[in-house]
């Protein structure tokens, strides 16, 4: 169902999507349902061309005759037999509503119809393929109908007869059959053809009604290659039945390629006409007058010859208006060709001999349509002009009238056109910001030190002598991490074992220490300075085992690299300050050992001595090289 309502969406132009609508709400205003059936829905599957529409309504049709001219549209002919109208809308719309009956046939060639629901309707027809209907009523619209599988007919691009007896209960499907298989480039089904020869040796076309006869006729002017259609009809020898006098030599086939040609760049920029009254004098160019007027007295439709006999002045009232001063700008006669009947605008196009009228055309094909590729959409919206502004595509189209006129060559051009219809800015909007709340984040807890390395303080800033613990054994370190080890001060290497027992701990450690302030402070500036020195100065060594113990091992030539000269010494503020690294020239800061083999001797030594060992001082990063400044005292 979502299929076609797309396809009747896409697929029809907008006066044949228009006229359907109109037939639509007359047919709900007298209650009757209405279906779009036959060609219009074999077209709308296959893809081929919709040149019209057939509708039927489950009623008497003729009684929507008045509503439907009304609406719009114009009666140009009527079958009494099966209640059909035939009507032509605006913008060369053709349009049949007839009533949904069932047939029978007593005699060849003498049907007999009654009122019927659709589905019988559909049992009556000539083909498969046009035996289908699509509805349009409300609740089931798009809702399509097909009781003899009539899409795989269409996908086999094959005519199938609904009835065995269909060539001989109505002949004039022969010639229908014949035409279709031209138009649409189909074959017969292998059955289908078989009864189509039986009934052609027959000579099953001797009943054809002449209503019938008249109605194929006028239908070969409405196909889109008429001259296709003749000759395959004259093969089969049906043309000769058609009109004796009428044949293929008497077409102007030059003209009728140009104007087939003419009709394609029409559809192309939106104008579409109904050729058939244009393809009439082409079609029988060579033929005589008597039989011109002969031909045109014995179509169907009446309102068809009418069409034939109006062209004519139709178009020289056009041309007229064309190519006066009211079409002197390129809008005004844009205007003038999509406000004009296209039937009109299609034979001035190719039969129009004045160079003016014809430059014209040119520039409405070649030139005039470009204006709208040059429509400003990117300074539209930075003016804030958008789709979803009130009279937008009016304005749209007033912007091409001007664009094509050439009246906006430069952006300031159009940014004064497009002023008036730009809204005004929006007013800001308003924003209540509120004050970020700052979250109380923990601070981070000061690196207090250990209890061990509290007590090791302490024991060292009151002058006392690093203890060598017993144990196990140090663990080596190497590469970069015996610099940072041996540039440590001994304040922040790790004491010895017996130390960190003795040390206090915790809060106690701060409270001690002071106190320990406290009481050099009252022993005396000598106190004082004798314990600040203590606390600097190199601790002197008491035997050679702890001098093994304490200070580094010597690298290796390898490890150390080469070996630089000794720096010059310098004088600061009164004192001799050596240039070595500071991480040598730190006072009273026991240097860690390197390890290597001469380690390896020291540490036997100092175990033999004193039967302890020193734990390896906690790393810290080194200090860079540079002046060593004096001690301080904490006050």
């Amino acid at each position: 169902m979502a299929d076609y309502i797309y396809l009747l969406q896409t697929r029809l132009t907008p006066a044949q999507q228009t006229a359907l609508e109109d037939v639509r709400q007359v047919a709900k205003a007298r209650s009757m349902t209405v279906f779009l059936v036959g060609g219009a829905v074999r077209d709308l599957t296959s893809g081929a061309p919709i040149r019209d529409l057939d509708l039927a309504v489950q009623g008497n049709a003729s009684k929507l005759n008045k509503d439907l001219q009304k609406a719009g549209g114009v009666l140009i002919g009527e079958d009494e037999a099966t209640q059909c109208l035939y009507y032509t809308f605006g913008r060369g719309v053709r349009l049949s509503v007839g009533s949904t009956l069932s047939a029978s046939y007593p005699k060849p060639g003498k049907p007999v119809y009654k009122a019927a629901t659709i589905l019988d309707d559909l049992h009556r027809r000539d083909f498969t393929a046009n035996a289908m209907a699509l509805s349009l009523n409300d609740g089931s619209f798009g809702l399509l109908m097909d009781p003899l599988n009539g899409v795989a007919d269409i996908e086999n691009r094959e005519l199938r007869l609904v009835s065995n007896y269909g060539f001989l209960e109505d002949p004039s499907r022969m010639v229908r059959a014949t035409r279709l298989t031209a138009r649409l480039g189909w074959q017969m089904e292998e059955k289908t053809r078989q009864r189509y020869e039986n009934a052609k040796a027959e000579n099953a076309i001797a009943v054809l009604q002449p209503w019938l006869q008249h109605y194929e006729t006028e239908e070969v002017f409405h196909e889109e290659d008429p001259l296709r259609v003749l000759r395959r009809l004259e093969a089969e020898g049906w043309a000769h039945v058609l009109s004796p006098a009428w044949s293929s030599e008497k077409v102007n086939e030059v003209e009728l390629d140009r104007l087939r040609d003419m009709v394609g760049r029409l559809e192309s920029m939106g104008i579409f006409p109904d050729p058939s009254a244009a393809c009439f004098p082409l079609m029988t160019a060579k033929l005589a007058p008597k039989d011109v007027a002969a031909l045109k007295k014995s179509f169907a439709r009446p309102g068809f010859a009418d069409q034939i006999e109006a062209l004519e002045a139709d178009t020289k009232a056009f041309a007229a208006l064309f190519a006066s001063k009211a079409a002197a700008t390129p809008s005004d006669a844009w205007k003038m060709l999509f406000a004009a009947r296209p039937e009109a605008v299609l034979w001035l196009a190719h039969s129009t001999k004045s160079a003016a009228v014809k430059e014209r055309f040119e520039a409405f094909f070649n030139d005039w349509s470009q204006a709208r590729q040059k429509i400003p959409y990117q300074v539209m919206q930075e003016m804030r002009i958008t789709p979803s502004l009130p009279g937008y595509n009016a304005l749209v189209e007033s912007l091409f009238y001007a664009v094509m006129d050439g009246k906006l060559e430069t952006p300031e051009a159009i940014r004064a056109f497009l002023e008036p219809y730009s809204p005004p800015a929006p007013a800001p909007s308003v924003v209540i910001r509120r004050k970020a709340v700052k979250r109380e984040t923990k601070a981070a807890k000061p690196r207090s030190k250990k209890p061990a390395e509290a007590g090791e303080a302490m024991s060292l800033a009151a002058g006392a002598e690093p203890a060598v613990s017993t144990g196990a054994k140090p663990v080596a370190s190497s590469g970069p991490e015996k610099t940072v080890e041996a540039s440590k001060p001994a304040a922040m290497a790790k004491p010895p074992a017996e130390t960190r027992s003795a040390a206090p701990v915790g809060g106690k450690a701060v409270l001690e220490r002071k106190a320990a302030v406290l009481d050099t402070r009252t022993a005396g500036k000598n106190a004082k300075t004798s314990a600040v020195k203590k606390a600097v100065a190199k601790p002197a060594a008491t035997s050679a085992a702890k001098k093994a113990v304490v200070k580094p091992a010597a690298k290796t030539a390898a490890a150390r690299g080469p070996v630089a000269p000794p720096a010059s010494r310098k004088k600061h503020a009164g004192k001799t300050v050596s240039s070595k690294p500071a991480a040598t020239k730190k006072a009273g800061v026991p240097a860690k050992k390197a390890g290597g083999a001469g380690a390896g001797k020291k540490k036997a030594a100092g175990k033999a001595a004193t039967g302890k060992t020193l734990k390896p001082a906690a790393k810290t990063k080194a200090k860079p090289a540079g002046k060593a400044k004096p001690a301080k005292l904490k006050r």
